[in-house]
């Protein structure tokens, strides 16, 4: 299992730019349990793929879902650390947390 630490410099204003996909939450564990749920579960993929303008076209691979997936996160003075292990591809990890998050989160190690 591969693990991903991102940084999110402010967590505040950390939320992606679509309200139906976007995480809601206020607290760093809320946010893990949002990603975890992202990356085991099919509910957010769905909600993406039927707002686009041919979703039979969307290729199932972009649904790929690890059931072993799991994140933490923990608040740093006005930034969140974030720690996702899963065995899927940064590519889809990346596009989970640009609809919850948007681009405020930076990669930092992978390993």
């Amino acid at each position: 299992m591969t693990s991903f630490s991102i940084h999110i410099e402010h967590f505040d204003g950390a939320h992606g730019a679509d309200p139906a996909l976007a995480f809601s939450g206020s607290s760093p564990d809320a946010l893990a349990t949002a990603i975890t749920d992202a990356l085991r579960d099919p509910r957010l993929f769905h909600r993406w793929r039927e707002q686009q303008p041919e979703p039979d076209k969307v290729p199932a691979a972009l649904g790929q879902l690890d059931p072993m997936a799991s994140a933490r996160a923990e608040q740093r003075d006005l930034h969140v650390e974030l720690e996702i292990q899963s065995d899927l591809p940064m590519k889809l990890i990346a596009q989970r947390l640009t609809w919850l998050i948007g681009p405020h989160w930076d990669l930092r190690n992978v390993r």
